[in-house]
């Protein structure tokens, strides 16, 4: 992975190893925003380019995933794709409650509580004190009841990982379709969708995908969801975005039909420029590259006396790793004294390292964190 750290001039600054908030800068991806901005200069308006460019996210992202581009909803961010698959649900008679975790992001719970004017009710089953979900919690909340199981695939507090393949074959054998949050995993993680077997995927492209804010998508199964049509939508969901119709909904009838209005079409640029460069360096590999720095800092963080709050068993973990502390706030703000970037939730130090991180980094976030051991709890 070294012949690709010279692509993220931030590592000439600083050591970046906060990847799960924000993915690194590469060149590529700043040179595609400014041939967004050239082509402003120079012609104004390019739609066809800027249409052909969502098209082209929308490709590689099935790339990524292992999926085909009829599947990808291309959408503005997580929570737009979450919304518009929650218009999909609950409009008759049937189950109405949602299975959740104790592990999700704010969206993903307020989204379902916000159905609470729809009649729908929301179970969270919480993980353990280890951070683990127990697949045997999840099968005693699904009942008659339940009209969707929605889970985290790595929790953004903590980075614990949660076998989501059980899940879906849980939640599938009695009936019932699951949408997985894959934010906090996808690019970094390897996925493939079709063997995952999920109803529904959500992410979005600025941290490990390495691309901008302003693109998320939805995967969407193709055999279980056709039946689903969102009442949250926008004139790029229609079958024909063209035909220009006020007078009726004629939606897409594949995975486009969870999309809205006109795209955020400057992170389209970025978001295909950083997708194409994760294309070249492979996830499987970058994945390979990162498990490595992982072991690195558990065992240099532990021979601190800090304590590592992401299980370290292989599948219970993904690309961030939590150091309890005492003040998780100021130890970030201390390390960023020292040019190392962190970030921190739920008194937990962040530390996400990317395939572009190296062994170099490690010993700058170790050293960090002995010069402010006080503040490790």
């Amino acid at each position: 992975m070294a012949s690709y750290r010279d692509r993220f001039p931030v590592f000439e600054r600083v050591t970046y190893m906060n990847s799960c908030s924000q993915g690194a800068l590469a060149d590529s991806v700043r040179s595609a925003m400014e041939s967004y901005m050239d082509g402003m200069d120079e012609f104004g308006s390019l739609w066809e380019a800027w249409a052909g460019k969502q098209e082209q996210v929308r490709g590689l992202l099935a790339q990524v995933f292992g999926t085909t581009p009829a599947e990808v909803a291309v959408t503005a961010s997580a929570s737009a794709a979450m919304n518009a698959i929650a218009s999909s649900m609950f409009l008759e008679d049937g189950p109405r409650t949602v299975v959740t975790t104790s592990l999700e992001f704010p969206t993903a719970g307020q989204i379902w509580h916000a159905q609470a004017a729809r009649g729908v009710s929301v179970e969270h089953v919480p993980a353990g004190p280890d951070h683990r979900l127990s697949i045997a919690a999840i099968a005693d909340a699904i009942d008659d009841d339940t009209a969707l199981v929605a889970v985290t695939h790595v929790c953004y507090r903590n980075g614990s990982m949660t076998d989501i393949k059980a899940i879906v074959d849980l939640a599938h054998s009695r009936g019932v379709p699951v949408l997985v949050d894959a934010y906090q995993s996808g690019g970094a993680v390897p996925i493939d969708f079709a063997e995952l077997g999920a109803d529904f995927l959500v992410g979005g492209c600025l941290k490990y995908m390495l691309g901008m804010p302003g693109v998320g998508f939805a995967l969407v199964n193709s055999r279980s969801t056709s039946q689903l049509i969102p009442t949250a939508t926008g004139w790029f969901a229609a079958r024909d975005i063209f035909a220009m119709d006020i007078f009726g909904y004629d939606p897409a009838v594949d995975a486009r039909r969870f999309e809205a209005g006109t795209p955020v079409v400057p992170s389209l640029y970025a978001v295909a420029a950083g997708l194409e460069l994760l294309l070249d360096v492979g996830v499987a590999n970058a994945w390979a590259a990162t498990s490595v720095l992982h072991d690195e800092l558990r065992a240099g963080i532990t021979s601190l006396g800090g304590m590592v709050v992401t299980p370290a068993a292989a599948g219970e973990h993904g690309p961030m790793i939590g150091v309890a502390a005492t003040d998780d706030g100021g130890l970030v703000r201390a390390m960023a004294d020292d040019n190392v970037v962190v970030s921190h939730r739920d008194g937990n130090v962040r530390i996400s390292p990317h395939f572009y991180n190296n062994s170099a980094d490690v010993e700058a976030v170790l050293a960090s964190m002995r010069r402010h051991r006080h503040l490790l709890a």
